[in-house]
């Protein structure tokens, strides 16, 4: 029972599975049981079994499976009333005639499928359909027709058919039971009927159905997969999917067309069967062919509308999803570029330290307000985009919404916040240039109190004319409507940050102390003029002793306190006057009432200068404590910022979390885009910062530190001369995710390259504080020091420039870094006068100039072409082309050129070539003209210092004493290889008397000789690198290089050998100077 139940399940499955025509075409070919579409009376469909001779022989398998597909072809209703089964074995045997009807009836042993244990048991009968009707035609012969009558009398019970088995002996006996039009030719009726083509319209009509159901599944199950799909994230994904499955969609659409066409084409075969003629009437078996194509169609284009429905819904899901994506990939690049100007408006100042700092904060804000209106726009093109996709039924109108509804809040907020700077930055230039014109009023008014003349006053042309001055300057305040910035300061002072509002006061109190003096000087000189205009009373005499006639004031007691007054007072006004005809052409702010309060006690004569001076010193002191605090938290600042960079960006480059951010171009270029800023750190947090805060309490003394450590401070030569492969570098690598994550690690409002900016700005700013310290601290302690200080400070600046410019020189052969040090450099109008050039080429050179720049070394003076070169769209950059170059050892000057003091004359070789060299300026011409006045001043001296020691040292060799002399030349010369004569050899008493004075000479020579020799060789060595006279002072080293050689053979076979290793020594030193010195040619 166990084994029974996946017995029955496999057999089921084996009955109901579809057999098609297909699978079976071989057996159909055969032909020995057909279904010709022929109907009995009641509408039973007719199975014909016609005569083949091998039917005895056919398999049991091919039997059940033609017999099998036959009965499935009809339709249920025909099939239900059961099937007519025609054997036709007119020609054949009673054998035949009991085999088919023994296949039919029943099935035996070998009739059954092999492989199927137990099927015998389960089939119980051998026809696969309803069975209403056997029609027998028995044989035509006679014995066989006996047999036959015979046989099927005997074996009816055999058979154990339960339908009636009809013998007929005729086809008229046929037709008694079946019409004629049911019966095909070979039956003797007018059916029309192909067997091939009924199997070609059989095979064509499954094969079509077979299309249809895998057509439809595919339509299912790409339904099935575009439901289950996600709905990317991002554009380029969305694109991607929406591709795809348009992809597919389109493959689908061309199989459903395929389907259709082939569908079509089958039922027009069909049809045009039916339409040959007109008396042809399609079978029921056609009839159901062409019923079954037709519904197939109508499934069909049924399914291919509910695809394309479901398609278009899909469809639009992706389209509205790719919309979404896009609105919002833009929506965070306008939100970004907004936040972006959102930030930068917020960092931008909306209160200035002067009307100037306050009109560039108005232009940043135009150029911000230019640069964000792009923005804007896009934020609202954006948002009206976002409205239409919410109006067209988007399905994602609940994410849609609340973007358009934040663009257009971040629009207003930065327009209203726009327009609130802008209004605050218009009254705060308002004020500032209030605070300007009240503090030029109040210089000119303190200028014109100081220049009035007290003496000049006394007189009454004097004092109306002063009187008039002052009403008229009085005049002036009220035109400029100075009062205004009272009433500016009451109505906006919430705006004003503290710091404008304490110079605000300070310029109110100023304008109020100096319209106090006007007023005072004012009063003091009406009185002077009335006095003066007073008109003369003609009155009678009276008597001197009269009580009631007033004494007349003596103007001598006036004049007397005016003499007593005057000579201090005059002088102070005097100074102070002169003070401010000197500052007059270049008025700036005052950050105190100090000079105010000076003038308005000097002219009033109220207070002493020892006052005055106190409070002056005071008021320096405090400012000289307030830059040196100012330049030690600038300090501490810039090293914090050094130390940020260093641990932030360039230990960043080392860290392994990082490495998958940094860009390919940055590889192995940390000191290209660095430089030498760890030096500069290490210098400034160990050293610099450390002297500068000892200087807290002694500001004066700053200028110690930079002398100290001006060595030191050259480091930034070197990283300015990195400045621009840095900034190449930077532009290549800067936009990479590596930076924006230092930066947003260490929340760095600046990126890097901002900050690597910071040692230029750093190294020019100390030479600022140095001069507004010196400003200070005058004829006071360390006052020397700052002036060396700052000078050091311009001429490190001065360097570094230098050198940026010297870093650009192309096209020179040579090793710059072998010149020297770079004296000058600038650009020129050059002419040219060569004498070895034709007269018109010549003439022509002298007209038009050339533009060159000029580089001056100690050796050499180079001429350039400046070019400008643009990298990647930024900034020119110039770059100098090498063109010729004068060696300064043949190069002369002169200094003026008729016609034009801005011009001089560079000429060389004696003037065989000459160059007329225009400067910008009359200060640059000096400047150059003084600095090549030093190189050549320098080489003449150096050459007469070389004459003086070739004379003194050819005096103390060649005019030593002959007793020195003719000992070593007596030796040296025993032997002449010349003539070869040999002296006779001395006796041995007299060898030894001679060996020893010999040796004494010789040793007394070589030690005067070697001292004076060694160091005049060094004095040509030195010679030869600094000077450029190069023919005179190589020849003194050649000559004193024989010289030495000669020693050196004379001495060494007398010398011990310790001593002839020294004089080894010595010789090989000397012959170390004579190389040096003859390699040293500039």
């Amino acid at each position: 029972m166990r084994r029974s139940r996946p017995l029955m399940d496999e057999i089921m499955q084996q009955e109901i599975r579809p057999l098609l025509a297909v699978d079976i075409i071989e057996q159909l070919h055969r032909q020995f049981a057909l279904l010709s579409g022929g109907r009995g009376k009641d509408g039973a469909p007719i199975i014909t079994f016609p005569e083949y001779s091998g039917f005895n022989d056919l398999p049991d398998d091919d039997f059940l499976n033609v017999v099998t597909y036959l009965t499935s072809i009809p339709s249920m209703d025909a099939a239900s009333i059961g099937f007519i089964v025609i054997i036709d074995r007119r020609r054949d045997k009673w054998s035949s005639v009991k085999a088919s009807l023994a296949r039919i009836a029943g099935l035996s042993d070998n009739f059954l499928p092999h492989g199927i244990p137990g099927l015998k048991q389960f089939v119980n009968g051998a026809f696969p359909g309803n069975l209403q009707l056997v029609l027998v035609l028995r044989p035509s012969r006679l014995i066989q027709r006996t047999i036959a009558d015979i046989g099927i009398r005997l074996h009816r019970d055999d058979f154990k058919m339960k339908v009636p088995i009809v013998m007929l002996n005729s086809l008229s006996d046929l037709q008694g039971y079946i019409d004629k039009g049911q019966l095909t030719c070979e039956l003797g009726g007018n059916l029309e009927y192909c067997h091939s083509q009924w199997i070609h319209h059989r095979t064509a009509i499954e094969n079509f159905a077979l299309t249809v159901k895998t057509t439809a599944h595919m339509l299912q199950k790409f339904g099935t997969d575009l439901a289950e799909t996600e709905l990317p994230n991002d554009v380029q994904c969305t694109k991607d999917l929406l591709a795809s499955h348009s992809e597919k969609h389109s493959k689908l659409k061309d199989e459903l067309k395929l389907a259709m066409k082939q569908g079509t084409t089958l039922l027009s075969c069909i049809r045009d069967q039916a339409n040959k003629s007109e008396s042809h009437k399609l079978n029921p078996d056609e009839t159901e062919n062409l019923t079954t194509v037709e519904r197939l169609l109508a499934q069909l284009d049924e399914t291919e509308n509910a695809f394309e429905q479901f398609w278009s819904r899909h469809h639009l899901k992706l389209e509205q999803c790719l919309q979404l994506r896009h609105f919002e990939q833009d929506f965070r690049e306008v939100k970004v570029s907004l936040d972006g100007s959102m930030e930068a408006l917020a960092g931008l100042s909306d209160t200035g330290d002067g009307a100037a700092h306050v009109e560039q904060l108005l232009k940043d804000l135009k150029a911000l307000e230019d640069k964000t209106q792009e923005f804007l726009e896009k934020a609202q093109l954006h948002a009206l985009h976002g409205d239409q996709l919410i109006q067209s039924n988007h399905y994602a109108v609940d994410s849609i919404r609340p973007k358009c509804v934040e663009l257009r809040r971040i629009c207003d907020d930065f327009s209203n916040e726009a327009k609130k700077k802008l209004g605050i930055l218009s009254k705060s230039l308002e004020i500032q240039r209030g605070i300007e014109k009240v503090n030029q009023w109040c210089e000119s008014g303190v200028y014109l109190l100081a220049s009035q003349a007290l003496d000049k006053c006394q007189s009454q042309e004097g004092a109306e004319s002063a009187l008039q001055d002052i009403e008229n300057f009085m005049e002036m305040a009220e035109k400029l409507e100075l009062g205004n910035l009272r009433d500016l300061h009451e109505q906006h002072g919430t705006i004003l940050s503290e710091y404008v509002k304490v110079i605000v006061d300070k310029a109110l109190q100023r304008l109020a102390d100096v319209q106090e003096m006007f007023e005072k000087r004012h009063v003091s000189l009406k009185r002077l003029s009335a006095k003066q205009t007073r008109p003369v009373q003609p009155v009678a005499p009276r008597p001197e002793s009269s009580p009631k006639r007033p004494t007349p004031k003596s103007p001598r007691p006036a004049s007397t306190v005016a003499n007593r007054r005057c000579p201090d007072n005059s002088n102070a006004l005097k100074q102070s006057a002169d003070a401010d005809l000197a500052r007059k052409k270049n008025i700036r702010k005052s950050k105190g009432g100090i000079k105010i309060e000076v003038m308005h006690e000097e002219s009033q004569g109220g207070s002493s200068h020892v006052l005055v001076t106190s409070e002056s010193e005071e008021s320096l002191s405090n400012r000289r404590r307030h830059i040196m605090t100012e330049l030690i938290e600038t300090e501490r600042l810039y090293v914090e910022e050094l130390q940020s960079i260093m641990e932030g960006y360039a230990a960043a480059l080392d860290n392994s979390e990082l490495s998958h951010l940094i860009p390919p171009g940055l590889d192995n270029k940390k000191e290209v885009l660095f430089g030498n800023l760890s030096e500069i750190y290490e210098f400034h947090n160990r050293t610099f910062l450390k002297e500068l805060e000892n200087c807290i309490e002694k500001p004066e003394l700053v200028g110690t530190c930079f002398l100290k450590r001006k060595e030191e401070l050259q480091i930034y030569e070197k990283y300015c001369q990195n400045k621009p492969r840095s900034e190449a570098l930077w532009r290549q690598c800067g936009d990479s995710l590596f930076f924006q994550e230092c930066q947003k690690r260490l929340d760095h409002k600046l990126s890097l390259d901002a900050y690597l900016l910071k040692p230029v700005q750093r190294i020019t700013k100390y030479q600022l504080m140095l001069k507004e310290m010196l400003k200070c601290s005058k004829n006071s302690e360390g006052t020397v020091e700052l002036e060396e200080a700052l000078a050091t400070m311009l001429d490190i600046i001065k360097s570094v420039n230098d050198s940026m410019h010297q870093i650009a020189i192309t096209g020179f052969e040579g090793n710059l870094s072998e010149l020297g040090k770079l004296l000058m450099q600038g650009s020129f109008n050059i002419w040219t006068d060569h004498k070895k050039v034709h007269s018109k080429v010549k003439d022509l050179a002298r007209f038009k100039p050339m533009q060159r720049h000029l580089f001056l070394y100690n050796k050499i003076l180079l001429f350039c072409k400046k070019r400008e070169e643009t990298s990647d769209g930024h900034e020119k950059s110039p770059s100098y082309s090498f063109k010729h170059s004068l060696k300064m050892s043949a190069v002369g000057i002169t200094e003026n050129v008729k016609g034009d003091n801005k011009k001089f004359e560079v000429w060389y070789n004696g003037r065989e070539e000459v160059y007329i060299v225009q400067a910008s300026s009359v200060d640059v011409k000096n400047m150059w003209v003084s600095e090549m006045r030093k190189v050549l001043t320098g080489q003449l001296e150096a050459c007469r210092e070389a004459s003086q020691l070739h004379q003194r040292i050819s005096e103390n060799i060649y005019h030593a004493p002959m007793r020195m002399r003719k000992p070593v030349l007596r030796q040296s010369d025993s032997s002449s290889p010349e003539t070869g004569y040999k002296r006779s050899s001395p006796s041995p008493n007299m060898r030894q008397k001679r060996g020893e004075l010999s040796d004494k000479q010789n040793m007394y020579n070589m030690t005067y000789i070697y001292t004076e020799l060694i160091h005049t060789m060094k004095s040509c060595a030195i010679m030869c690198k600094y000077i450029h006279f190069y023919m005179m002072a190589s020849n003194l080293v050649v000559m004193y290089a024989g010289m030495v050689t000669h020693t050196h053979k004379l001495c060494l076979p007398l010398c011990k050998p310790r001593e002839g290793e020294e004089l080894n020594f010595i010789t090989r030193t000397a012959g170390r100077i004579i190389s040096e010195a003859l390699l040293s040619e500039p």
